[in-house]
């Protein structure tokens, strides 16, 4: 049974993957990999991620060596926010910075472990659940595509943003 529900999830992120992503992670005949940030912007559905990595400063850290595992919510997910609470959000460098870094495991961490992992720490410094009833989830949100490859890590997208217990 678990074979066959792990089966369906890859299947289905991986179209899930082409279908949010198209060929943001192409990587033609030997052309380098983008890094998370480029990879995520080039995507076209990560505006407001990109936006607050840039208000909190974290642009430079998302570009560097890594690597990164990075569980990244759509402007979709972003939406789900109450415009007030993200506006006060984006405006609270300090407390934008650790849900950012709430969403960032250090380490590549490729879906085939995902699923067996029960916890990840964050670089936030607080862990998050990981549970694959009901298909993956990442703490309350739902992991929609896996293993967006980066020259720096990886990308897994999810349709909530992440809140750490503040």
């Amino acid at each position: 049974m678990k074979t066959n529900t792990f089966v369906k999830f890859t299947l289905a992120c991986v179209v899930g993957a082409l279908a949010v992503c198209g060929n943001a992670n192409a990587n033609p005949e030997g052309a380098p990999l983008k890094d998370i940030v480029a990879t995520a912007v080039a995507a076209g559905n990560f505006k407001t991620l990109a936006t607050a990595l840039t208000e909190a400063d974290l642009v430079s850290t998302l570009q560097g060596s890594g690597p990164f595992t990075v569980f990244a919510p759509t402007d979709e997910a972003f939406a789900k926010i109450p415009a007030m609470q993200l506006k006060a959000l984006l405006a609270d460098k300090a407390k934008l910075a650790a849900v950012l870094k709430y969403h960032v495991v250090a380490g590549k961490v490729l879906a085939a472990d995902v699923v067996k992992l029960p916890s990840a720490k964050t670089v936030e410094g607080s862990s998050i659940t990981v549970s694959t009833k009901g298909g993956v989830k990442v703490d309350d949100s739902n992991v929609t595509a896996t293993d967006i490859m980066a020259s720096n890590g990886v990308i897994h997208v999810v349709d909530s943003v992440l809140m750490p217990k503040m």
